[in-house]
């Protein structure tokens, strides 16, 4: 693409533009405009809206300015518009800059411009003055870099929501610095947790210097080192003291070491298993993906424990009937590949009984859990593929992969916990944000609040 300069810019002679506008087109017109009130989230999440108001089609014709007429260099220093109507998803529109009088003093160009509907109707009519660029560039015509919008914030959803009730009684095991300890007061001030801070006491009472952090409203149980934090908070949870465990600074290993003790551990006849809860800012709904953090090798059984761990949490937080994608390289089962035997054997396991609580279907590979598109085009006729809320994955090392790729190349927020405890516990990570953290404590709080309802409806 080659911008012109305010010398060979041509009085009377138009420059238009037609396009069909897709969804990120609207959702790109509507942020870059400033009317962030169409990002309105509904009570299904679904967002952002489908149209804007015509004001946004302003933003168009500053695009079209700077980029293609005059182009590269070019400085808007006056606008006037007026509007009428909205532009919507599918509506192809033709917007035209006719140059109109030229001030050679300052090398500004007063244009027209006008953007019609498919039907001819204005729905942006006005001017711009421009200072023309000076000198010729050219740069490569290249389809310009697409802008992903979040679709919904449903950690943000979760945490608002886990703010009702009481605050869950919960020992953090070894706060020892900064963010872990920050995470636990964030996560008690919202009201998700009453946190009692298990640990060395100085090193404790240091972080919270670090952070200016009054810990005068908390209780500090003190301990001498990680080992003897874990064993402490895990004989607190066992005793009933606390209803749920929330890592702090030590190694993962040393509180799941604790936790799966067979003596004085807090081992369930369910399988222990872990969950990230991902949103994926491409992606409409929640993501659960499972297990990759706990469960290396998992076999059949332990993968149904997994799934039925999965399809509890979902119900925790709000999904009625969760549809779970059991993950392989294919969609067909072949004896060669365990991982499309043991997705097939889970099927029947539900459709038996033995898992209960959603949907599955499997062997699927990650395109087909996760694309209508794929799923459009493979011909694949399900009620999971293509909607998936539970990912399963085959092993840990793919769980983990397909969870970091998420959230590091595709942006991803997310937070985490394990299942099949006695209580649930947040594992966090020294890479998590404080946000995360705070998100992993209301899914705590939520499967904490279910785990309860639970048990008093057995009682009765």
């Amino acid at each position: 693409m080659r911008n012109l300069t305010f010398d060979e810019i041509q009085l009377g002679r138009a420059f238009t533009l037609s396009r069909t506008l897709s969804r990120p087109d609207i959702e790109a017109l509507a942020f870059a405009a400033g009317t962030i009130d169409t990002f309105a989230l509904d009570g299904s999440g679904v967002a952002p809206a489908e149209s804007v108001q015509a004001v946004s089609a302003a933003t168009l014709i500053i695009h079209l300015v700077n980029r293609q007429f005059p182009g590269a260099g070019s400085v808007v220093i006056g606008e006037s518009f007026t509007f009428s109507g909205e532009l919507k998803t599918g509506d192809t529109v033709v917007a035209s800059l006719t140059p109109l009088a030229k001030d050679a003093a300052r090398s500004a160009v007063t244009i027209e411009c006008a953007i019609t509907d498919a039907a001819g109707s204005n729905v942006l009519a006005g001017q711009v003055i421009v200072l023309a660029p000076s000198v010729g560039a050219e740069q490569p015509e290249i389809a310009p870099t697409e802008v992903i919008f979040r679709r919904t914030d449903a950690l943000g959803r979760l945490i608002r929501r886990a703010e009702q009730g009481a605050p869950v009684p919960t020992a953090v095991v070894h706060p020892c610095d900064r963010d872990s300890l920050l995470g636990a007061i964030e996560a008690a001030r919202r009201g998700l947790i009453e946190p009692l801070l298990v640990g060395p006491e100085a090193r404790i009472r240091a972080a919270a210097a670090d952070a200016a952090v009054d810990l005068e409203p908390y209780r500090v149980v003190g301990v001498e080192h990680s080992h003897a934090a874990a064993a402490r908070a895990v004989a607190m949870a066992r005793d009933g003291e606390v209803a749920a465990l929330m890592k702090g600074s030590l190694h993962t290993d040393e509180l799941m070491a604790a936790v799966v003790a067979r003596d004085g551990g807090l081992r369930t006849a369910r399988r222990i298993s872990h969950v990230f809860l991902m949103d994926v800012p491409s992606y409409p709904r929640l993501l659960l993906v499972t297990d990759a953090a706990v469960n290396v090798a998992p076999d059949i059984l332990t993968k149904a424990d997994i799934l039925q761990n999965a399809f509890d949490l979902a119900h925790a937080i709000g999904i009625d009937q969760p549809k779970a994608a059991v993950l392989a390289a294919v969609e067909t089962v072949n004896p060669a590949m365990a991982a499309t035997v043991d997705a097939a054997m889970l099927c029947k396991m539900v459709d038996r009984g033995q898992i209960r609580g959603g949907l599955v279907d499997g062997p699927l590979a990650f395109d087909n859990a996760i694309s209508e598109e794929a799923v459009r085009i493979k011909g694949i006729v399900s009620l999971v593929a293509g909607r998936a809320d539970i990912l399963l994955a085959p092993d840990l090392e793919a769980g983990n992969m397909v969870a970091k790729q998420l959230q590091y190349l595709a942006g991803a927020d997310s937070a985490g916990i394990v299942l099949g405890a006695r209580v649930p516990i947040v594992l966090t990570s020294r890479a998590d944000t404080v946000r995360n953290r705070l998100a992993s404590a209301a899914v705590m709080k939520l499967l904490a609040q279910a785990q309860r309802a639970a048990a008093a409806s057995k009682a009765m």
